[in-house]
């Protein structure tokens, strides 16, 4: 374990790592690659897949949004049904559907949540995403706004969803993208302990993400990366939230594809594998695609701006995360990201059924005997 911080920026060191994982409701699973995948997009697939995770040591279920074939994504189902439809047929699981500004009205959004808390009791939250494939905007007819001014719009999105989630009496407000005026909202999300509105989750890497991160966001969650990468952006984003008028500290989320193995060398082969057998054509499409992200940025800096061709064959970066080995390398790598700010995982896996069941049985008891020894070393931070 890396000794590089002299103690932990993590407010949360006492509580349980949370663990989330990524619904594969997209063909081609989670990787670009035509390695077998034993990984199905339709939703019996994924009803069971969600009732497992339930039961081996997942709180969350993310599920992702695309709305046109690409880049081995030949179909796709839409996130906020199937989010629900996967909330309806659990019990504790909590899902996150991934959301566009410019593609929803945030006080419908905020509508639709409300409902959908009332059917899962409390169990909705969203992952606001700002947008990286200008095709599907520009094939809908949406137009296609500069990179920082796609977060701007973002940011106002987040403060007008909390505005009418939280106000006394008529929402108002007033912004560049988004003015509402009296907006009242009945019934409101259901009242969960702790929880002063459903939870909003928001990915990117750059400078404008890292922002909204400690300005509005409630989770702020990171591409893959490894220690310093993370490190260095919870730094940034801490730096934000100091400044910030917010209701909870913000958390964070960190992507990873996991390869859990009884051997490292069996692990390390898997990766390989996938690698070689990558489906050339859709990862170099799709690099074209994500220079509208970091790349397009005036300091070069944010999703995917120092992605490698290998890189991107998990297209959220996960293999930069490096969950790959043994159930002890990977529980000793998932302490360092909780000991540098992670306070949840975001994991994607090559055969999904499968994986989570040994997940549960094999890595997660490691990782929670290694999370109490932190938690006895580390000294417990007052939360700012």
């Amino acid at each position: 374990m890396s000794d590089a911080l002299a103690t932990t920026p993590n407010t949360r060191i006492q509580e349980p790592l949370k663990f989330a994982y990524w619904v594969p409701n997209v063909s081609g699973g989670l990787v670009t690659s035509t390695i077998e995948q034993r990984t199905d997009w339709g939703f019996e697939y994924n009803k069971k897949l969600a009732q497992t995770a339930e039961n081996n040591g997942f709180e969350y279920a993310l599920s992702q949004i695309r709305y046109m074939a690409s880049y081995g994504a030949d179909h796709q189902h839409e996130a906020t049904a199937f989010s629900l439809a996967l909330g309806l047929a659990t019990e504790r699981l909590k899902v996150i559907a991934a959301v566009h500004p410019g593609l929803w009205e945030p006080s419908v959004l905020a509508k639709w949540v409300a409902t959908a808390d009332h059917l899962t009791n409390g169990r909705i939250a969203v992952n606001i995403v700002s947008g990286w494939l200008k095709a599907e905007f520009t094939a809908m007819g949406q137009p296609w706004l500069e990179h920082d001014e796609r977060y701007r719009r973002s940011n106002e999105f987040i403060r007008v969803l909390r505005e009418i989630w939280t106000s006394d009496g008529g929402a108002e407000f007033a912004g560049d993208f988004y003015r509402i005026r009296d907006f009242d909202l009945k019934p409101r999300p259901v009242d969960v302990p702790g929880r002063p509105h459903p939870e909003i989750f928001q990915g990117g890497n750059s400078t404008a993400a890292r922002y909204n991160g400690g300005a509005v966001s409630d989770w702020y969650f990171s591409n893959g990366k490894d220690y310093d990468g993370f490190s260095e952006q919870v730094e940034e984003v801490l730096g934000h939230a100091k400044t910030a008028e917010r209701l909870q500290p913000v958390r964070f989320g960190l992507n990873g594809f996991m390869i859990a193995r009884d051997g490292e060398k069996e692990a390390r082969d898997t990766l390989r594998e996938i690698i070689e057998k990558a489906n050339r054509p859709a990862v170099e499409g799709f690099r074209d695609a994500v220079q509208q992200a970091g790349s397009s940025t005036g300091d070069k800096r944010g999703m995917w701006a120092d992605s490698s061709f290998e890189d991107l064959v998990q297209y959220n970066d996960g293999f930069k995360t490096q969950l790959i080995g043994t159930p002890e390398q990977i529980a000793d790598r998932a302490i360092e990201y909780k000991r540098r700010g992670a306070n949840l995982l975001l994991l994607g896996f090559l055969h999904f059924q499968e994986e989570v069941e040994h997940f549960g049985a094999k890595v997660l008891p490691i990782i929670r005997e290694k999370e109490a020894e932190l938690a006895a070393r580390e000294p417990q931070l007052t939360t700012v």
